[in-house]
């Protein structure tokens, strides 16, 4: 770590991934360029290396976190808070640190300025329709059926599968999240493959910084398909509402172009999280059997494991601000029109917050808040859609079907990402 005057070289880098379309520049959008040379010292972490970042995270969290919690990162334009603290503390100061940030990537991925990229209160005008939908009352009456229902299909297709050729991600998790998101979105005529499709699309044009025309391509094609079907469901819903979320979009008084960019962000980001805690949960539970044991034997439990899991391998574990002005965040100073990293994975695993045993899996530990779902106004609007789909119904169910579920060590699984990180193929087994 060495401190400096401000430095900011544009280091581009192209590569992406299926799960990660963004992480080298940071969850869809271009990088602030207001941080310029002799604006001010501050902590620099020149040693980062981004391609690790998307094999093991949480080696260099755990150095910047000791190192210095709030530190330029040269290699991706942005100043990386990976502490507790710093994190919270950015959450809970919009004026400061504005979720509207500079850049028009994901402007431009799907048409319009999302509620991801708004502060209050032009963010609580797009969120209020839908929060109705997203109360845990509605989703346990509403919604739970169906994602029982949603469980079920797929979980007779990996039966169909047999414990030799069984991949979670591929077989059940994707599938299932999908399936979740179509109904809950209310989306008709469509396949959860178009949507898994859309998403990875949206996404992908999201991080497209280096501004590559195969990828703008891409999401240009999953843009018109996805303004094909609004064009004809709004209407439809106007005329017909019912419970979905593009029902109240459609029926709130927004604007057209904030319901459809709020419906393309919702397919964008509404796979990432519950598909891949049904695999984090899976995983967590095969490598320590110990609470494996004590979940099935106490299914009351199940809560903890979810909550757990998302802190421990957080499936969206960075995301961005932007400085309104200048102002100074855990003793470091920082420039107005700063790029900011709040990467919630390393702060949910600060042992000044968590304790000693910060960076393991344990159900049991005290409950302490996380930064999993995020905080603040921006808290995820789905957390309560997740818990229920994924924590009380989706792994549940699994075990429920195959009592003996677990890691298949005959096979190769993998992870990916940092910015959005889960496990890409995960084969399981069961007895």
């Amino acid at each position: 770590m060495t401190t400096q005057a401000g430095r900011c070289p544009f280091r581009g880098n192209a590569e992406t991934t299926n799960l990660d379309a963004d992480s080298v520049r940071g969850h869809g959008d271009k990088v602030p360029t207001a941080v310029s040379p002799g604006a001010a010292n501050y902590p620099v972490a020149d040693w980062v290396d981004v391609a690790a970042l998307a094999t093991d995270p949480y080696t260099t969290y755990a150095r910047l976190r000791a190192e210095s919690p709030v530190a330029w990162v040269p290699q991706l334009n942005k100043f990386l808070v990976t502490n507790y603290a710093g994190c919270h503390t950015v959450e809970q100061d919009q004026e400061i640190f504005s979720a509207n940030v500079s850049g028009a990537t994901m402007t431009r991925a799907i048409g319009a300025r999302p509620m991801l990229r708004k502060d209050d209160p032009e963010h609580s005008a797009d969120r209020a329709p839908v929060n109705p939908v997203l109360r845990p009352k509605s989703i346990k009456e509403v919604w739970g059926p169906v994602f029982e229902r949603n469980a079920e299909t797929y979980l007779q297709k990996v039966a169909e599968l047999g414990p030799d050729e069984a991949d979670l991600n591929r077989d059940y998790a994707a599938p299932v999240a999908s399936q979740n998101l179509i109904d809950l979105l209310g989306l008709k005529d469509v396949s959860v493959e178009q949507v898994r499709r859309w998403s990875h699309d949206f996404i992908a044009g999201m991080g497209n910084v280096l501004d590559d025309q195969s990828i703008w391509d891409r999401c240009d094609a999953a843009t018109a398909e996805a303004d094909r079907l609004l064009e004809e469901l709004i209407p439809y819903y106007r005329q017909n509402p019912d419970a979905s979320m593009v029902s109240a979009f459609a029926n709130s008084g927004l604007p057209t172009p904030n319901v459809a960019a709020n419906v393309k962000l919702t397919i964008s980001g509404g796979m990432n999280e519950p598909q891949h805690m049904v695999t984090n949960m899976v995983w967590a539970l095969s490598n320590h059997a110990g609470q494996r044991e004590q979940v099935l034997a106490d299914p009351a439990l199940w809560a903890s494991v979810f909550d757990e899991a998302v802190r421990w391998q957080s499936p969206i574990g960075m995301y961005p601000r932007e400085t309104t002005r200048e102002t100074v965040l855990e003793g470091v100073r920082i420039p107005a029109g700063a790029g900011i990293g709040v990467v919630v994975a390393s702060a949910n695993h600060d042992a000044t917050h968590f304790g000693d045993s910060a960076a393991e899996f344990d159900i049991n530990r005290p409950k302490r808040p996380h930064l999993g779902f995020g905080s603040g106004v921006h808290l995820c609007a789905g957390h309560w859609a997740a818990k229920t789909s994924i924590g009380q119904i989706a792994v549940p169910m699994a075990y429920q079907r195959f009592p003996g579920l677990r890691v298949d060590e005959r096979r190769n699984e993998s992870w990916d990402g940092w910015v959005f990180r889960g496990l890409t193929s995960l084969p399981v087994t069961w007895n």
